[in-house]
């Protein structure tokens, strides 16, 4: 039998900036080794005094490497921790009204020392998890992830071995950090003042003390890597506008058959090979659908030059 024990305290106090995090969480709960840890985002922001006057859209450029999409009011940026998400993270609630909540700099350094504080003065050997609120792709509502890790195995990698039926796993790699996370917000919730949830019942996942791990930022993918780095409205105008800054996201250029390929069926020209070692394919192209030509290109990860020849283009792989 397996059993997994998620314990949410009440009565926690009204956390201020400078506050000590680790104090308060043996002040409201018990520990054992191998317990799990999780804090939400919102209380590490505030004693890091990362709260701000302001709104949401005014700190908004300040914490937006990339603009993903924009739907209406809705603002879904690539942050400086490397998430994904509306308003890059940025929260307006459970704070005094007028002022905004800032993600932590660091939720990894964070929670790294969430874990040391709680061995120096607990005397447990624990894991830590600092947790935020995300959308997901494909999917309606919200659900809690993991932002910052310490002591962890964020992922358990099943890639290599086989099921009861004898079937080879190849790419399962279940994030149990953000399931972790998910499974505090149960307890935690949105309004209940309970910033601090214990999970019992997976110490196998906790690593030695001193072994902090690789953190949650193991969980983000690079920049370009994971499929979706702009919305579908955005990809569109962003492979129209065809800036080289604007090509990471679109990820690494794809085989040459395949935009060969989709030349043909998008634009009806026939794409050859210019027997250079580089890859390069050669297309003459009417002047009229330059602009198709090189948006397609570009979304395929490579770049269009002319020639001495009138109307014929060179496509080379970016990079």
């Amino acid at each position: 039998m397996t059993r997994l024990e998620v314990i949410a305290p009440d009565g926690t106090p009204e956390v201020e900036p400078g506050d000590d995090l680790v104090a308060i969480a043996l002040l409201m709960t018990s520990f054992v080794d191998g317990d799990v840890l999780v804090v939400t985002s919102k209380v590490v922001s505030k004693a890091e005094g990362r709260l701000r006057p302001g709104t949401r859209e005014d700190a908004l450029p300040g914490e937006t490497a990339r603009v993903v999409a924009r739907r209406g009011e809705t603002t879904i940026v690539r942050n400086h921790l490397g998430l994904t998400m509306a308003a890059g993270g940025i929260d307006n609630s459970n704070v005094p009204r007028g002022q905004i909540a800032l993600l932590p700099l660091d939720p990894d350094e964070s929670a790294r020392a969430i874990r040391t504080g709680l061995l120096q003065h607990g005397g447990v050997n624990v894991a830590v998890v600092i947790s935020d609120t995300a959308g997901r792709a494909w999917r309606e509502g919200q659900t809690d992830i993991a932002i910052g890790a310490a002591g962890l195995v964020v992922a358990e990698d099943f890639a290599g071995r086989t099921d009861s039926y004898g079937n080879e796993l190849a790419v399962t790699l279940p994030a149990v950090a953000d399931e972790l996370a998910g499974a505090a917000e149960l307890v935690t919730g949105k309004l209940g003042g309970r910033p601090f949830a214990v999970i019992r019942g997976r110490a196998d996942l906790v690593l030695p003390a001193g072994d902090h791990g690789p953190g949650a930022a193991a969980l983000v993918r690079p920049d370009g890597a994971d499929l979706f780095g702009y919305g579908a409205r955005e990809a569109v105008v962003r492979a129209l506008k065809a800036a080289p800054a604007d090509q990471r996201p679109f990820g690494a250029p794809a085989p040459g058959a395949e935009l060969a390929a989709m030349i043909r069926d998008v634009v009806g020209l026939i794409p050859s090979h210019t027997g250079a070692g580089d890859g390069a394919l050669m297309v003459t192209c009417p002047h009229g659908l330059v602009r198709a030509l090189t948006a397609l290109t570009f979304a395929h990860g490579w770049t269009v030059n002319t020639t001495d020849h009138p109307n014929e283009m060179r496509l080379r792989p970016s990079g």
